[in-house]
């Protein structure tokens, strides 16, 4: 993840400069194009109420592109159904997604048969935010730290099962992961979105989660679940006191992140007034100071950084995928 780390303190530096010459082509580009001309569709590939959901909404309160910006939630599985809508349409600029890790790099090494190509029928835009997975357990289960809950599986083998908002999310092989490095076994158990996952796990029909910060971060606050660690490899700044996996399991690291695409074949002074919006909006500061307060943050990007990342998540993943027999039931 150092490579995220660079482009977190690059955007600080390159960000702005960048956003200027995006702003100055789009505005000749606007005088050829007049884009947009009607409203933009910003299809989430999860349920309301998600990091990706969040960070759409607050794309489309705060855009100023003279057009609205329309969520549309279109959710399944792990994501790519809605990706693949968005791959399908035409490469206008009208039509945009907001992708996960899992949609646009975990899950070609996940699924046997792809709808889409996770690189060659997408644009990118800008890698938009990025946030750490926040390992949570039903209450009731007599584990308070990752080790222990390393000896609970061990000494319980398949007694435990963990939910995710569907297969190939970063939730989903969170817990691969965490299996493949404990050398332990637990039972994966995949729903349409974590808003179904989460009343199971506060009822205990399954026991553990590593659920988006954003989601599970306000709900352990509030005593419903608790948490036990955090899956970056340093703390968060929005929950410090909460350590991280990897202090107990050396090496462990998983990071979420989420980015804006559009189809292939989308035109540069479409893609560079798109990002510059971005740029803008994800700055503005009541927008930092809300996802700060949820664990997610900014990692403003220019499309060929963005291009650059996920070429590296994909293989970091598919190494992960390979090594854990993670599959898409």
């Amino acid at each position: 993840m150092t490579y995220l780390k660079h482009l977190v303190r690059s955007a600080c530096v390159m960000g702005l400069a960048f956003g200027g010459h995006a702003l100055l082509g789009a505005g000749l580009a606007g005088a050829q194009t007049a884009y947009p001309t009607k409203p933009l569709r910003l299809v989430v590939t999860f349920p309301t109420g998600g990091a990706p959901d969040i960070l759409a909404r607050l794309f489309s309160e705060k855009a100023q592109l003279g057009q609205s910006v329309v969520v549309d939630n279109k959710p399944g599985a792990g994501g790519n159904i809605g990706a693949d809508f968005v791959a399908k349409s035409a490469g206008d600029g009208y039509t945009l997604v907001m992708g996960t890790v899992g949609t646009h790099s975990i899950n070609g090494a996940l699924y046997e048969k792809m709808p889409y190509d996770m690189q060659k029928h997408f644009t990118p835009i800008a890698l938009v935010a990025s946030a750490p997975n926040l390992l949570v357990v039903n209450n009731d289960l007599p584990v308070k730290s990752v080790a222990d809950l390393v000896s609970y599986m061990k000494a319980n083998p398949n007694k435990l099962s963990f939910g995710s908002p569907g297969i190939g999310t970063s939730v989903h092989v969170s817990g691969e992961l965490f299996k493949s490095m404990t050398g332990t076994s637990m039972t994966h158990a995949p729903y349409k979105g974590r808003q179904f996952a989460i009343p199971d796990l506060v009822g205990g029909s399954i026991q553990l989660m590593f659920d988006n910060m954003p989601s599970a971060l306000p709900m352990a606050k509030e005593g419903k679940i608790r948490a036990l660690a955090v899956t970056t490899a340093k703390r968060s700044s929005a929950a410090p006191d909460i350590p991280t996996v990897a202090e107990t399991v050396a090496g462990f690291e998983a990071t979420t992140w989420f980015a804006l695409f559009a189809p292939a074949n989308t035109p540069k002074p479409i893609i560079d007034r798109l990002n510059a919006e971005v740029q803008r909006v994800y700055r503005l500061p009541d927008v930092q100071e809300r996802m700060q307060k949820l664990g997610l943050e900014a990692v403003l990007s220019s499309p060929e950084e963005l291009a650059r990342y996920q070429q590296i998540e994909i293989v970091k993943w598919a190494k992960v995928v390979k090594e854990s027999g993670a599959k898409a039931e």
